[in-house]
Protein backbone atom coordinates (compact mmCIF):
# COMPACT_ATOMS: atom_id res chain seq x y z
CA UNK A 1 0.00 0.00 0.00
CA UNK A 2 1.73 3.42 -1.09
CA UNK A 3 2.21 6.33 1.97
CA UNK A 4 -0.69 8.24 2.29
CA UNK A 5 -0.38 11.95 1.36
CA UNK A 6 0.38 15.01 3.87
CA UNK A 7 -3.21 16.10 2.55
CA UNK A 8 -5.02 12.37 2.49
CA UNK A 9 -7.18 11.59 5.28
CA UNK A 10 -5.90 8.91 7.25
CA UNK A 11 -8.22 7.51 10.04
CA UNK A 12 -6.68 6.75 13.26
CA UNK A 13 -6.74 3.48 14.75
CA UNK A 14 -3.76 2.23 17.09
CA UNK A 15 -1.30 2.29 14.83
CA UNK A 16 -2.14 6.42 14.21
CA UNK A 17 -2.96 6.69 17.61
CA UNK A 18 -1.04 10.47 18.59
CA UNK A 19 1.89 10.54 20.96
CA UNK A 20 3.72 13.13 22.87
CA UNK A 21 7.29 14.20 22.41
CA UNK A 22 8.25 12.01 25.89
CA UNK A 23 6.10 9.24 24.58
CA UNK A 24 7.55 8.65 21.20
CA UNK A 25 10.89 8.66 22.66
CA UNK A 26 9.96 5.68 25.02
CA UNK A 27 8.23 3.97 22.16
CA UNK A 28 11.26 4.35 19.97
CA UNK A 29 13.78 3.64 23.27
CA UNK A 30 15.47 6.96 22.97
CA UNK A 31 15.70 10.50 24.47
CA UNK A 32 13.47 13.31 23.40
CA UNK A 33 16.30 15.00 22.21
CA UNK A 34 16.47 12.99 19.00
CA UNK A 35 13.17 12.94 18.45
CA UNK A 36 13.00 16.84 18.51
CA UNK A 37 16.05 16.63 15.79
CA UNK A 38 14.31 14.35 14.00
CA UNK A 39 10.78 16.90 14.09
CA UNK A 40 13.38 19.74 13.13
CA UNK A 41 15.01 18.50 10.79
CA UNK A 42 11.58 17.13 9.03
CA UNK A 43 12.81 13.69 9.11
CA UNK A 44 9.94 12.19 10.12
CA UNK A 45 6.21 13.49 10.10
CA UNK A 46 4.28 15.36 13.01
CA UNK A 47 0.97 17.20 13.74
CA UNK A 48 0.92 20.82 15.41
CA UNK A 49 -1.68 21.14 17.73
CA UNK A 50 -1.99 24.25 18.75
CA UNK A 51 1.60 24.88 20.28
CA UNK A 52 1.62 21.32 21.28
CA UNK A 53 3.79 18.55 19.05
CA UNK A 54 1.97 14.89 18.47
CA UNK A 55 3.57 12.20 16.69
CA UNK A 56 1.54 9.09 14.79
CA UNK A 57 2.37 5.85 15.93
CA UNK A 58 2.30 4.88 12.35
CA UNK A 59 5.17 7.62 11.37
CA UNK A 60 7.10 6.32 13.60
CA UNK A 61 6.96 2.32 12.88
CA UNK A 62 7.49 3.80 9.43
CA UNK A 63 10.41 5.50 10.32
CA UNK A 64 11.89 2.92 12.07
CA UNK A 65 11.27 0.34 8.84
CA UNK A 66 12.86 2.81 6.35
CA UNK A 67 15.97 2.51 8.32
CA UNK A 68 15.75 -1.10 8.85
CA UNK A 69 18.69 -3.20 7.41
CA UNK A 70 18.21 -6.60 5.67
CA UNK A 71 20.15 -9.49 7.09
CA UNK A 72 22.36 -11.00 4.40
Amino acid sequence: MPPASAHEHVPLGDSGQLLTIAQAAEYLGTGQRFVRRLISERRIPYVKLGEHVRLARCALDAFVAAGRVPCR
